[in-house]
């Protein structure tokens, strides 16, 4: 039987991220965590390290285009195919209808559907060819229940 593969984690943050991603690292997989800043990673990859497994920490923008492409090309060409991707970035950003600017409207929307397209397109791109591969995407309680 082989080694697990490469499993991707975006949006890897102290939460839920976190939690998939030493999820992974457990049962075997070599885990690449990836949020806007590599540097908050950091505890996270010490954490699976400690545990027995291994982690690698990346910086990525996810809402840009070129930053997802590069992170799914660095993460290949350095750990191997990725098997399993995770869109794990939040948008928990909460303005009543009133007050939210285009702005934040916008900043919202790249960071829950814009990346989420991106991650999801470039997994697709690199396991359809291979004929495998999981990609998943988190959700919030919001997403699913409403509140004023």
């Amino acid at each position: 039987m082989s080694a697990p593969g490469v499993a991707l984690i975006v949006g890897a943050g102290d939460g839920l991220g976190g939690a998939i991603a030493r999820r992974f690292a457990a049962a075997g997989h070599p885990v690449c965590v990836a949020r806007r800043s590599a540097d908050k990673l950091a505890p996270l990859c010490a954490q699976i390290a400690a545990a027995g497994g291994t982690a690698t920490a990346f910086g990525v923008d996810a809402r840009r285009e070129d930053a997802v492409v590069a992170l799914f090309d660095a993460v290949e060409r350095q750990h191997g195919p990725i098997e399993v991707a995770v869109h794990n970035v939040g948008a928990n950003v909460w303005f009543p209808i009133r007050d939210t600017t285009v702005r934040v409207y916008t900043k919202v929307w790249e960071m829950g559907c814009l990346s989420g397209f991106l991650v999801g397109r470039e997994a697709a791109r690199r396991m359809g060819p291979r004929g495998r591969g999981t990609i998943l995407f988190t959700g919030a309680t919001a997403s699913l229940r409403g509140r004023a």
